[in-house]
Formats: structure tokens, C-alpha cells, sequence
């Protein structure tokens, strides 16, 4: 079987062997509150306590893998599907239809407002986009009223230090542009966010942190990325910066607190992308920018109900990490189409990014099959599972899926690999950054000081290791691939019914590993080797604590350069949550009517 010759880089499509799933339970501690306070103070002291967490969490076991000893090493997994660049696809009725014309979503418990939304309130002289900033930004800004409590919406938004002015002043321009009739587009004077570690022009990035005005990190940028750059050459208009969990790890954010999940508040929004999917849930925008390293665009997505998309590898900017993405978080399918269309253009200052062909969608008559290996999916709680496969079943008697069974090897090695390489990278990317080199571990929190110190742990040998693993996993993916035009490799996005919010945990921290690791389960796959993925919302379920139903996400991973059949496929899943799912598609309670703010606030 030999690899296709339109594509740069694809893999060897090489079979794995059959190897089962069998995970054994986490065994690394459980901290919070005073013991991990403790434990942080003893395990950045001494690599020694370090040491034997990393070898507790059995990062050292993949390195004598006979499997891997002629395997080449991949390091970023990048496949770069060959062809025409551009222009992009064009937008056709079916994104920017307004929501308005199928069933209002000041009147639709179901429905949220999209770009076409906006561009249709534009163009009705209803509102401008400056009236709509100025009725959204109060409640992205710190509560003014030092006796009162925080608003309902600001905890979702970093600290801006001031630039709002920003958003108003690309508001006024917009304005500016319909008011002479000439609009840039479906985009222009929609408010979006940006997820606080990708660099927009005028703000700094927080990463989690808490700011310190000393270190020199914590710049303003003069640029705006590209992904994001796209979006506002569009016209769309930045709002502020969106809370993510400290270095886009652990399960909360002590520094500058943890965003609301609107869906049901005794739960965690997920994570690391928390601010943009609690943001995008509520109503204030309906698109915002995330990253994906281990599922940080799509399991805070899923615990939201919305969808994320996380991209092929390097396919909306080149990153110099090898698992993360840039990618859309969005509550409809149709603007997370269209902001994927307008992040992923190419940049042709770029020798990476700047080389993706168009991702085309399938045509009328390609086959749809999708892949399912069960002793996976067995894993998940039950609820989970059952969710997951009664839309399964409905793409295949409605949709004419055909559903297979499959199988993927060494996925504990490979989930193991996969975290092991990312706090690693975290490390690094922390390290060389902090104002004092030495003392680098003082910008974070103690949960994630256990974390970092753990992951510098990690020897050369076993790093190369892990990459050699996943030369041999993206080989099977290939295999699989080529074997089966169209596949769509089938999960949950995460096995959990949510993430429990716990008394005192958002205050002191909280470090658990095992619950972390087992969010990621299925998640991992697509980012360990450079394959799209997207999760999209399948159902709903009682909750173990507090108030409110919660969702439940089925994840579709894809061919390299996939991204446009993977949003073809989750057009139908939101057509089977609102039209076939009994009760349809829920939003929250505290859901924002944006639009009719905004009119209210020009009378």
C-alpha cells in the first residue's frame, strides 16, 4: 500500500498489531488545599520526589518498546494535503441564512444568534456594531460596583488593562463601512473572542497567569496572529481576551478565576480553552479563537454544548509545539465553518501554513463510513456510551453511513506519550520565558508547579521514544485511511459526564492527574498525530450535582486535510440534535440575548 501522492509527508500506511485496550486506573495522587501546597514545596525542591512521580505515572515505560526500535521519529506531525491554496470556498445560503428566518432565538430556547444574525441586524439599520460593543463590553470588564457581586459574564474575559478601546475603536470603523454601504462581509461587526495565549494586536497574552508587569513576557503585541488577523481583515470585531487555565493545564484557574459553565454552575467549564466555550455558550459572541494541545478546543466545547473544531496540524498557523492548533470554537456549525474558512487562508509569509491546499468538502456521492474500535468506547460511563451510540446508529439508518469496526494499537503507550510530551513542551515554553530563569516555577500556581517540575524529569532517550510511537500510530491511521476512503474514526470526545466543580478547589488549586488523563482519553488521538478532529453535541443527561442537564459530545477525527468533510459530518449531527434528539437542543438559562441588548440600548 503506498502512500498518496498529493499529499506532502503522508505516512507510511503500515498496519499496526492488534494490541486491545486495557487501561489501568490512575494511580498518582489526588491533591488539594494544604497537601498540595506541601507537596509543591517538596517536589520543586527535590528532583528525587519528582522523579519518582514521573516514573508513578508511567512515563518511563514506552522506551523499551521492542516495537520501536527501527522506528523513525516524527516530531511534528505535520501532513500537508497538495494542491490549489485558494481562494477560499465561498460562503454559500446555508451559512448565512440568519437564524432569524428558521426560528428566532429571541423566541427559540434551541437556537443562537450567528454572524449572518449580525450582518442581517447591519443591514436592517436595527443596530450598528458599535452599539452592539458598547451594550456587550460592560459585562466582559470587572464588576464596577466594589459591593456588589461579579457579573454574571466577565469571569469568562481576561483582564484587558485597559484596551477596550480597541474593540470600540474596530467597531467604529465597521460602523463606519456600513454606514457607506460597504461591508467586508458576512463577519463585518460581529464580535468574537480570543483565547488569552494567542497574540492579538494591542493586548498582552496571560496564559493563566497572574500578570507581572515586570516580566517581560507579558508584552503588548504590535501583531495580531494570523488566524486572528484573518478574522479582523474580515471586519470582526475583538471584544478582549478569554481566560484559559494556567499554561492550558490542570482543571481550573486559581489565578484569575475559573469561567461559569451557564449549563449547569456546580460543573467545570473544561478546559484549557474554559473562557472562550463558557463566552460562546452564553450568547455574548458566537465565535471565538481557541487552542488544542490535549483537547483544549474540543472537551470545553462538548462540557458547553457547542462545537470546536481542532484542526489539522499547522493548517491555520505554523506553532512551534507539537500537538497544539489554533482553531474555531463556534455555537453553530455554520460559523464554525466560516471561521474556519477565514483562519485557515493561506499566509504567505509562512512556508508551512502558507502550503495547505483547500480543504474540499466530499461530493454528493463519496462513501461515509465511520470506524468504531469498542474496546474503546467501553470505557466510557454508560450514559456517555449510550448517547454517543444512538446518534451513531441514526447517521447510519438516516445518513447512510456505514459503520465498521476497527482497532488502534498501543493507545495507553500512545495516550501516555502524548501527555508526557505536552507538559514538556509546557515546561520549555515556561522556562525560557519567566523574568528569572531561575526561579521559573514562581509564575504559577502550586498544582501546576508539581506538573512542570515532574515533566523536566523526562529524558532525551524517552522523548524520542515517544515520537517513534507516534510514527507508529499515525502509520496505522493511514493504513486505516487508505484502506477506507472517507473514514471517520468514531468517539466520544470525553468519557466523563462532566468535570464536578469541588468546594475551596478554585481558591487553593487542585492537581489530579487521573481525572485529567481520563478526560483525555479519546481526545489525544487527533493531536498526537496531526489529524482534524471535531466534537459536536449529541445529547444530554442528568447531572450527578446541581442544576441543569448536561451535554454529551461525539468526536469525528479525520483524514489529514479533512476539515471541511469533518464540518460536512457536523452539520448533520446538529441537524440530529435540534430535528431528532428528543427535546431538541438546549442553551442556557443565562443565555444573552445580544442582539436585543443592543437595540434596547440605541432607544
Amino acid at each position: 500500500m503506498q502512500p498518496p501522492a498529493d499529499f506532502a509527508h503522508y505516512p507510511d500506511p503500515v498496519e499496526g498489531p492488534e494490541t486491545g485496550y486495557d487501561p489501568k486506573p490512575g494511580t498518582n495522587p489526588v491533591l488539594r488545599g494544604l497537601p498540595l501546597a506541601a507537596a509543591a514545596a517538596l517536589i520543586t525542591r527535590s528532583d528525587w520526589v519528582a522523579r519518582y512521580f514521573w516514573n508513578n505515572a508511567g512515563f518511563g515505560s514506552i522506551k523499551d518498546m521492542p516495537q520501536l526500535d527501527d522506528m523513525p521519529y516524527t516530531f511534528h506531525p505535520v501532513v500537508t494535503p497538495l494542491g490549489k491554496t485558494g481562494p477560499m470556498l465561498e460562503f454559500g445560503p446555508e451559512l448565512v441564512t440568519p437564524q432569524a428566518d428558521k426560528a428566532s432565538p429571541s423566541s427559540s430556547k434551541a437556537r443562537y444568534y450567528t454572524a449572518a444574525d449580525y450582518h442581517a441586524l447591519y443591514k436592517s439599520g436595527a443596530a450598528t456594531p458599535l452599539q452592539v460593543a458598547q451594550a456587550l463590553l460592560p459585562l466582559t470588564l470587572p464588576s464596577k460596583d466594589a459591593g456588589g457581586k461579579p457579573g454574571r459574564y466577565e469571569n469568562a474575559w481576561a483582564d484587558a488593562h485597559g484596551n477596550e478601546g480597541l474593540a470600540l475603536e474596530a467597531a467604529r470603523a465597521s460602523t463606519e463601512r456600513w454606514k457607506a454601504g460597504k461591508p467586508l462581509g458576512v463577519l463585518d461587526g460581529v464580535p468574537v473572542g480570543v483565547k488569552d495565549d494567542v497574540a492579538v494586536a494591542g493586548y498582552r497574552n496571560h496564559y493563566g497567569l497572574k500578570y507581572d508587569p515586570n516580566v517581560a513576557w507579558f508584552k503588548v503585541h504590535d501583531k495580531s496572529e494570523w488566524p486572528v488577523r484573518t478574522l479582523q481583515e474580515a471586519g470582526a470585531v475583538v471584544l478582549g481576551k478569554l481566560r484559559m487555565h494556567e499554561m492550558g493545564s490542570d482543571a481550573l484557574q486559581v489565578a484569575q478565576g475559573t469561567p461559569t459553565n451557564h449549563l449547569n454552575n456546580a460543573y467545570y467549564p473544561g478546559g484549557s480553552s474554559s473562557g472562550p466555550a463558557s463566552a460562546v455558550s452564553a450568547g455574548l459572541i458566537p465565535i471565538a479563537v481557541g487552542t488544542d494541545a490535549g483537547g483544549s478546543v474540543r472537551i470545553p466545547a462538548t462540557f458547553n454544548g457547542i462545537y470546536g473544531l481542532k484542526t489539522s496540524q499547522h493548517r491555520t498557523v505554523f506553532m512551534n509545539h507539537t500537538m497544539c492548533i489554533t482553531g474555531p470554537i463556534a455555537a453553530t456549525v455554520a460559523d464554525l465553518t466560516i471561521a474556519y474558512r477565514v483562519m485557515s487562508q493561506p499566509n504567505p509569509e509562512c512556508p508551512t501554513q502558507g502550503r495547505f491546499a483547500l480543504s474540499l468538502p466530499p461530493s454528493p456521492s463519496a462513501k461515509k463510513t465511520m470506524g468504531v474500535y469498542r474496546d474503546w468506547w467501553r470505557h466510557a460511563d454508560p450514559r456517555v456510551a449510550a448517547a454517543c451510540d444512538a446518534a451513531v446508529d441514526w447517521f447510519a439508518a438516516e445518513r447512510g453511513y456505514e459503520v465498521l469496526d476497527i482497532s488502534i494499537p498501543y493507545l495507553v503507550e500512545a495516550q501516555l506519550a502524548h501527555g508526557t510530551i505536552c507538559i514538556a513542551e509546557m515546561a520549555e515554553h515556561l522556562r525560557r520565558r519567566a523574568g528569572d530563569p531561575a526561579d521559573w516555577l514562581s509564575l504559577v500556581g502550586p498544582a501546576n508547579r508539581i506538573t512542570l517540575s515532574v515533566a523536566r524529569q523526562t529524558p532525551a532517550g524517552d522523548y524520542l521514544k515517544y515520537n517513534a510511537l507516534r510514527t507508529l500510530l499515525m502509520r496505522h491511521l493511514a493504513f486505516l485511511f487508505q484502506k477506507h476512503p472517507g473514514l471517520l474514526i468514531m468517539t466520544p470526545v470525553t468519557p466523563l459526564v462532566g468535570w464536578p466543580r469541588t468546594p475551596g478547589d478554585d481558591s487553593r488549586g487542585l492537581n489530579d492527574a487521573n481525572t485529567t488523563l481520563r478526560n483525555m482519553m479519546y481526545i489525544f488521538l487527533a493531536n498526537m498525530t496531526g489529524t482534524p478532529s471535531l466534537s459536536a453535541p449529541v445529547g444530554y443527561v442528568e447531572p450527578d450535582q446541581g442544576e441543569g442537564k448536561l451535554p454529551i459530545g461525539l468526536l469525528a477525527t479525520g483524514e489529514w486535510g479533512s476539515e471541511e468533510q469533518l464540518l460536512s459530518w457536523a452539520a448533520e449531527a446538529e441537524e440530529y440534535l435540534h430535528d431528532v434528539y428528543e427535546d431538541g437542543r438546549r442553551r442556557p438559562d443565562a443565555w444573552l440575548d445580544a442582539i436585543s441588548l443592543a437595540k434596547e440600548s440605541k432607544e
